[in-house]
């Protein structure tokens, strides 16, 4: 079967999930079957057609296996939101057809995508414009103390950072392909560890700075966490020297001990990971009540879960028993009521798709190529890691969105022009030479 035909193919489950979901949320809260999911279900068959048709004619040997793969987790995320909020999910349903139009033309516009190497400052200059557009007055909104989006009044609400992870990541790729021969060739050994040259470690200050900044100035660990991660595994991918990542690590903890003993929103967050269900925290500002409250939920779903639609997300008096359901504790939701095997099943799915995307990498005939897939795919990681790990109190709480499943029309638009960035990568590298 060819490449094609297994993308193709790889689409009906998609499909099918969709159906069967929103049979089970009209049979849970109605007790009968309408034929209305069948309608949703053939519309999510007929948007995957098309893009499956568009990649069949644009990118022939891309991976078959991304897309569907994208498809599966965009369904489940829809399907997941419609039973917490059937607003929400239509509104999620425009935003993945914008992302499925902003994703062809990422294609068709950036077909050569290494052009992208000739305007890296530009996209830099852009990126970091983006990530302070959240605190300009007027503009810039903050949730739960974190500076995350911006606020177009009567248009929109987005969150910049989501577009701005992919520029940094296009600057690294370029600028680490131009100077990794000098950065490995140049290295000193210090006290058994090898130092790359100073002089040309500047742009790698100048993020680790940013990441600091972010900590400080947007009160966002997620995006500082996501952003210097991809920075080591981009700068580690490129020297293939361990110190390096090693180094940046010690950098990264100084400067998050020191910014999370010394700044307040930091430390409150910190405070709340460690103790989730201390009475004193717990309706304090940014409190533990939403983390506290994951946790006794994943708990209670055991390993098959408690049913679907049977979470309790609301108090019998009003009010949210898990605030921020559909975002940031999408995870816990999951995990309520499809158990622990339901979950599992979710971080498969987004796993298998990043080892797709460093499959990519591995395959890629230019350094630049190599760089920029494996920069994307490891940023995609760590945002999962970073969400996951928040809900399961691995590391503290954090805003940043699970990929392709939460609620937000930033997050999925970005990811669909990632994704097309991934698959133009592919699509080079798999082509037979000539």
């Amino acid at each position: 079967m060819s490449a094609r035909n297994r993308e193709l193919v790889g689409l009906i489950p998609a499909s099918l999930l969709v159906t069967a979901g929103f049979a089970g949320v009209f049979i849970q809260r109605s007790g009968a079957l309408s034929n209305v999911s069948l309608t949703y279900g053939a519309i999510f068959l007929g948007l995957c057609l098309a893009g499956h048709v568009f990649i069949r004619v644009t990118l022939p040997h891309a991976d078959p296996y991304m897309f569907p793969l994208v498809a599966l987790l965009s369904s489940f995320g829809i399907v997941m939101i419609y039973r917490i909020n059937a607003t929400l999910a239509r509104q999620q349903a425009q935003w993945l057809v914008l992302g499925l139009v902003l994703f062809a033309a990422t294609i068709i516009f950036f077909r050569d995508y290494r052009k992208l190497e000739r305007y890296r400052y530009t996209i830099v200059a852009v990126s970091l414009a983006l990530l302070m557009l959240p605190r300009v007055p007027g503009v810039g909104y903050s949730a739960n103390g974190a500076y995350l989006g911006i606020h177009v009044p009567g248009l929109f609400v987005f969150q910049p950072a989501e577009f701005a992870k992919i520029g940094l990541v296009i600057f690294l790729a370029s600028y680490l392909r131009d100077t990794r021969q000098v950065l490995v060739m140049g290295a000193r050994r210090v006290l058994g560890l090898t130092l790359p040259p100073l002089k040309h470690l500047g742009p790698v200050l100048v993020i680790w700075g940013i990441a600091m900044l972010i900590l400080v100035v947007l009160h966002d660990i997620g995006s500082s966490l996501m952003f210097y991660g991809g920075l080591l595994a981009v700068l580690y991918v490129a020297t293939n020297r361990v110190s390096f990542v090693v180094i940046g690590l010690l950098a990264f903890a100084a400067g998050a001990w020191y910014l999370g003993t010394h700044i307040v929103h930091v430390h409150a967050r910190v405070e709340t990971w460690l103790h989730p269900f201390d009475p004193r925290l717990y309706h304090a500002p940014l409190g533990s009540y939403q983390l506290a409250n994951s946790i006794f939920a994943q708990a209670a779903g055991g390993l098959f879960g408690q049913g679907f639609g049977q979470a309790q997300l609301t108090l019998p008096g009003g009010g949210s028993l898990l605030p921020a359901a559909q975002t940031d504790m999408i995870y816990a939701v999951i995990t309520n009521e499809l158990g622990l095997f339901g979950a599992t099943a979710v971080l498969v799915a987004s796993l298998l798709f990043i080892a797709r995307g460093f499959k990519t990498a591995l395959l890629a005939r230019d350094s630049f190529s190599t760089l920029l897939a494996s920069g994307l795919s490891a940023t995609l990681a760590l945002q999962v890691f970073v969400i996951v790990g928040g809900v399961t109190r691995v590391i503290p709480l954090t805003g940043v969105t699970l990929p392709f499943v939460s609620y937000g029309g930033s997050s999925i638009v970005a990811n669909f022009v990632l994704l097309a960035l991934l698959l133009l990568i592919s699509d080079r590298a798999r082509r037979p030479a000539r």
